[in-house]
């Protein structure tokens, strides 16, 4: 058995090296900036020591992980010098520039001085070639989504830039909070969702639409943030505490890396507020043992291979999104083509009462919608449990595959799933096998 794990595990490392893995999430920690942070007593900032990074190292990782390509961010805390945030910047461009296809990187700016930043960041694209920036979800407790940050938005708009977030310590800070559980156990979870939902309240990703956001481990809590805030933008708007919102280029702006507690389920949930295309490895490197980020891409690679729903979307989270979004190629990606066999399946779910209408009228509207623009739909027949109303059984039939893909993809669907996240209180697919396709075409005129 041990034999069998052994072969198993290396030939998915084998497949995975041959692919080109694209690591979105890793951290350069150089010798200046840790002398830095010692000379300024921040050592312990973030409520743990900062791991040994060098590059030798990290490289040797890669081979053996088979990770192709990594992108380097500054690691937390933001130092207080802009002269250490440019050392940084122009140490991980001399990375970059000798091992070319191994290093890319995405430069830090000394915030929060604005305008410093905006000639750090016009440095390092245009001269130091950065392949984005990094920002920390707060400096100082300058967060983002602050109105002072507009202007380098607008920078970064008319530069197409990507944006690589990070979390840093909130600030102000209860150390008494940081103490019973440490940030990254879950503060940096709040703040990356924070910092976010800053940014959504504000539009600012609608009205600097050519910034592309990654958002760090796994998306944080936005999937269950996204339904809480639209359910709850009316009451704030008839209060006048926020203006509106333009979900769609909000969301559309943001992508996620998978850094952290990664499972099918999680991939599940972040596609109820996104797309695949919109979906990133990430390790982490170094906060975590080289041996265990090896076995985390190993487990993610066999689930991308076995899990049904997820098979499509392997190469794209495994490299093919990355390469698009660092402008390594130009070609959009798109999932693997499907087989053409039929998909049938049963949906089980619980609705919380109270929210048992709005839900009904909710799975009435994606089922004419679908039904009425979508082919590959056959069959979307929502039902009622007798017993208790409350449990709601859906009928789903697709043409094939690539059907259901494509429907799970389109804006009528993205708004049901996240205009009714917060409404399900359980969820369970269950897909049958058909006993005699060949009859399909006597029960849906829609089959030939």
């Amino acid at each position: 058995m041990r034999i069998r794990t052994t072969i198993i595990a290396t030939l998915f490392a084998t497949m995975m090296q041959a692919q080109g893995v694209i690591d979105m999430h890793s951290h350069i920690i150089t010798p200046e900036f840790m002398s830095a942070l010692d000379r300024e007593g921040r050592l312990l900032d973030e409520g743990f020591p900062l791991p040994k990074w060098d590059a030798e190292a990290q490289l040797k990782w890669m081979d053996k992980a088979g990770i192709h390509t990594s992108v380097l961010t500054l690691a937390a805390p933001q130092p207080t010098s802009a002269k250490v945030v440019r050392a940084t910047n122009e140490a991980a461009a001399k990375l970059k520039y000798e091992h070319p296809d191994r290093f890319r990187f995405c430069a830090a700016l000394p915030l929060p001085d604005v305008d410093a930043a905006i000639e750090e960041a016009r440095y390092a694209l245009d001269v130091l070639s950065a392949d984005g920036i990094k920002l920390a979800t707060n400096v100082n407790g300058q967060y983002l989504g602050a109105p002072e940050l507009d202007t380098l938005f607008s920078f970064l708009n008319e530069r197409k830039a990507v944006v690589i977030l990070h979390p840093h310590r909130p600030e102000p800070t209860n150390h008494q909070v940081m103490q019973q559980t440490p940030l990254a156990m879950q503060e940096y979870l709040s703040e990356t969702t924070r910092a976010v939902s800053n940014m959504i309240s504000r539009n600012v990703l609608a009205r600097y639409p050519n910034v592309k956001v990654v958002v760090p481990h796994c998306g944080a809590y936005l999937p269950l943030m996204v339904s809480r805030m639209q359910s709850l933008t009316p009451v704030m708007q008839a209060n006048k505490l926020v203006g509106d919102i333009d979900w769609d280029a909000n969301l559309a702006a943001l992508y996620y890396d998978l850094a952290g507690a990664h499972s099918p389920e999680v991939i599940h949930m972040l596609l109820t507020i996104t797309t695949p295309d919109h979906l990133l490895y990430g390790s982490d490197y170094p906060y975590v043992a080289p041996q265990v980020l090896t076995q985390s891409l190993q487990r993610m690679q066999q689930y991308l291979t076995t899990e049904p729903d997820l098979a499509a979307y392997r190469e794209m989270i495994l490299h093919k999104n990355a390469e698009w979004l660092l402008g390594l190629s130009s070609d959009k990606p798109t999932a693997k083509k499907h087989d053409d066999t039929m998909l049938v399946r049963i949906a089980e779910i619980e609705v919380h009462p109270e929210h048992l209408e709005a839900y009904l009228t909710a799975a009435t509207e994606i089922q004419q919608k679908s039904l009425a623009e979508e082919p590959g739909v056959l069959c979307l027949f929502p039902n009622q449990m007798k017993e208790d109303s409350t449990q709601i059984r859906i009928l789903e039939i697709y043409a094939s595959q690539q059907a259901y893909q494509l429907h799970i993809q389109t804006a009528h669907f993205q708004k049901y799933k996240q205009g009714t996240l917060h409404m399900v209180k359980s969820l369970k697919l269950q897909d049958l096998t058909p006993l005699a396709t060949e009859t399909m075409s006597r029960i849906f005129k829609r089959v030939k």
